[in-house]
């Protein structure tokens, strides 16, 4: 039943959309019908007006994602420990962070393109830029949220700072950090698809999806609205399977 349930919505939604296409709209300009854009998911590999297959936009989006996201990580998660454990390392960055978090990542794109011009580079950017700040503010959210028994613990059983950030601070913060990264990550994932979007792009998923604006092909661009929610909703889920695996002792204490 609880499976139904899940289920249930997206059933109807696609029934509706049926039905709004053949009897009200009756236009496949405006709304194509269902098995239009079924069809197009079913055969990922076939190449669309030149521009690539699906299957290779796709392919070409998640690499970029991964490139910026992994950047983002591997500068967000050492800061953010850092200002989390260390109150001279907060107050040196923190004005900066708060006056850089609000700006968006498309607001970016200006600056990617003077500083990278079109490319790699200027898209990985933009992903680095959405994904930087949920991944910082969750590990110092994590470091700050350590149960203080556990540091004087540490501390009455002899261990010096160290010892502690490496064996107490930055396990416990872990599930919080890691929350973060699944934070980040679908951020990013957004942010690759609007990257993807510029003028002088040639391929990925967001380009996929401009071209066959160009073309009138909407059952193209929905089929690649609902690629790019199906990568989403398949990485989300990886996330979420190591959080319940290994970090099922954060239930506990």
């Amino acid at each position: 039943m609880k499976r139904l349930v899940k289920i249930l919505l997206p059933i109807l939604i696609i029934i509706g959309w049926e039905a709004i296409s053949v009897f009200l709209i009756k236009n496949e300009f405006i709304l194509p019908r269902v098995e239009s854009v079924v069809f197009i998911l079913m055969h990922p590999l076939q190449d669309i007006l030149g521009c690539g297959s699906l299957a290779k936009s796709a392919v070409i989006s998640i690499k970029r994602v991964l490139i910026g996201f992994f950047i983002a990580a591997l500068v967000a998660v050492p800061l953010g420990i850092g200002m989390g454990w260390s109150e001279k390392i907060h107050d040196f960055f923190y004005s900066i962070v708060e006056l850089l978090r609000p700006v968006p990542p498309i607001a970016w794109i200006p600056l990617a393109l003077a500083w990278f011009k079109i490319g790699l580079a200027s898209i990985a950017f933009i992903i680095f830029i959405g994904a930087f700040f949920p991944i910082l503010l969750d590990t110092i959210h994590g470091v700050n949220g350590i149960r203080r028994t556990w540091v004087e613990s540490a501390y009455t059983l002899g261990a010096n700072d160290r010892l502690i950030l490496y064996k107490v601070v930055i396990p416990g913060a872990a599930p919080t950090i890691w929350t973060g990264l699944r934070v980040g990550f679908g951020i990013a994932w957004m942010c690759v698809v609007a990257a993807e979007m510029l003028p002088g792009t040639t391929s990925g998923l967001g380009y996929l999806i401009m071209y066959s604006y160009n073309w009138g092909m909407v059952d193209t661009i929905i089929a690649g609205m609902i690629t790019i929610g199906l990568i989403g909703l398949a990485m989300d889920l990886v996330f979420r399977a190591v959080e319940t695996r290994k970090f099922k002792w954060r239930r506990l204490v």
